[in-house]
């Protein structure tokens, strides 16, 4: 009897993660089919037409518990993520102009890392390398990044 229970418990724990964790992937919809397959297989071999009965009874009823369930809104608030994104992805370069004059804190190759007034932010070189310690100035922005070119 209890290879008919652990049977029917995996069915439900496949249909719950078909509803919640793989939906459209129908991978626990079918193990779920054959966990129940299996049980009602059992319960009218070993056992008796009166057995198998029940057993499809618990079987749909179960089911539709557990189908309740997932698809309640609750359950799915509880999954849900409900942090918010605070950070920033880089610096701010709009505190940057065009014209402003800097140093280059790493090699440019042809990205690396330029200072302006004190902040260091990420920048590409406009005509090839740039060695670092030199001085750029910026002639555009990429993005999050400023383009710049060597001062002669």
């Amino acid at each position: 009897m209890w290879i008919i229970v652990l049977l029917v418990v995996l069915g439900l724990v496949f249909l719950f993660a078909e509803l919640l964790l793989l939906p459209g992937l129908s991978v626990g919809a079918f193990l779920s089919l054959i966990c129940y397959g299996g049980a009602l297989y059992v319960a009218f071999d070993r056992y008796s037409a009166a057995t198998g009965a029940w057993c499809i009874a618990a079987i749909v009823v179960l089911s539709l518990i557990v189908i309740v369930i997932s698809l309640r809104a609750k359950t799915w608030r509880r999954l849900s993520l409900e942090q918010k994104i605070t950070s920033s992805s880089g610096n701010d370069v709009s505190a940057v102009s065009v014209g402003e004059r800097g140093r280059s804190v790493s090699r440019l190759a042809p990205v690396g890392r330029a200072e302006f007034g004190g902040r260091i932010y990420e920048a590409k070189s406009q005509t090839g390398y740039i060695d670092a310690g030199a001085e750029v100035e910026v002639v555009g922005f990429d993005d999050f990044s400023l383009i710049v070119k060597p001062i002669k």
